[in-house]
């Protein structure tokens, strides 16, 4: 991630991280990657890497070896110091540990073990600062409600910790926003912290807001932005279409329309982070 996010910030663009929890959802991030010529980050959260196991990490590190265009192995939302060492033995190359809902000298303390244990096998290490709202039952867990990150204590963090990328909350939240509710992102707080620090920020949540807004953000320095409702809806959406056809009972036959639903968000999110194109620079 560190270097993945290096370039992408020299260049102004961003990344998009897709959270896996399947091969199939698997197979399209990487087709959509390789077709867009970008790069891509396979992220894949405690609850769905609990689901999937351990062994599919080998899988998917097996994928991105073999694709044409970089890829990461992402360990998201990691919550204790346990579970990102059991993460890191796994064979991911980069982890989040998020105590951001800690006091802030907690937080700080538990990124700061995090960061000495796994930037010693050459490991990222993603933290966050603020908590990202919660949506719906069917996303990650967040709070009850976003709490802004205070760019007062962002250097601060950074330089106590030695992070490689930052999550900052601005005003996302996890899972797909009802009709009636307007999501709005903090431009002048991500301004602001942008230009405290030098590393890659990120943004969590980012399936919901309007694309102007998207755009404008990754203009400001958000270099990471993790998808998963948009996507896994696109695929599900196709799913039960499909299986409207009670003969259908093949992977084979049920699954490929539901890559290509998915990797339409995908290809998408590429082109609005202006990620498209950018596997040349690596």
């Amino acid at each position: 991630m560190r270097d993945l996010l290096a370039v992408a910030r020299a260049n102004r663009f961003a990344v998009p991280a897709f959270n896996i929890s399947s091969s199939m959802l698997l197979t399209g991030a990487i087709q959509a990657a390789v077709e867009a010529d970008a790069p891509v980050i396979i992220a894949i959260h405690p609850d769905e890497l609990a689901f999937v196991g351990a062994a599919f990490v080998k899988f998917a590190l097996e994928e991105a070896i073999r694709a044409p265009v970089p890829v990461v192995i992402h360990l998201d939302h990691g919550a204790s110091v346990t579970q990102v060492m059991g993460a890191i033995r796994a064979g991911f190359t980069s982890v989040m540990i998020d105590a951001s809902e800690s006091p802030l000298e907690q937080n700080i303390a538990a990124c700061r073990e995090v960061v000495a244990l796994a930037q010693a096998v050459d490991v990222s290490v993603e933290g966050e600062l603020g908590t990202i709202g919660e949506l719906d039952e069917e996303a990650e867990a967040g709070a009850d409600e976003v709490v802004f990150v205070n760019p007062a204590e962002v250097k601060k963090f950074v330089d106590a910790t030695g992070v490689d990328t930052l999550a900052v909350a601005i005003g996302t939240s996890h899972g797909l926003y009802p009709k009636d509710m307007k999501p709005e992102i903090r431009l002048d707080l991500l301004r602001e912290i942008n230009e405290i620090v030098e590393i890659p920020l990120v943004l969590h949540g980012g399936s919901g807001n309007p694309d102007a807004e998207i755009a404008q953000a990754v203009e400001l320095g958000i270099c990471k932005i993790n998808i998963s409702a948009d996507m896994k809806s696109a695929f599900y959406r196709k799913c039960r279409e499909v299986l409207q056809d009670p003969i259908l009972r093949e992977p084979s036959s049920i699954y490929p329309a539901c890559i290509d639903a998915m990797k339409v968000v995908c290809r998408q999110k590429f082109d609005l982070f202006s990620t498209t194109g950018k596997a040349a620079l690596y």
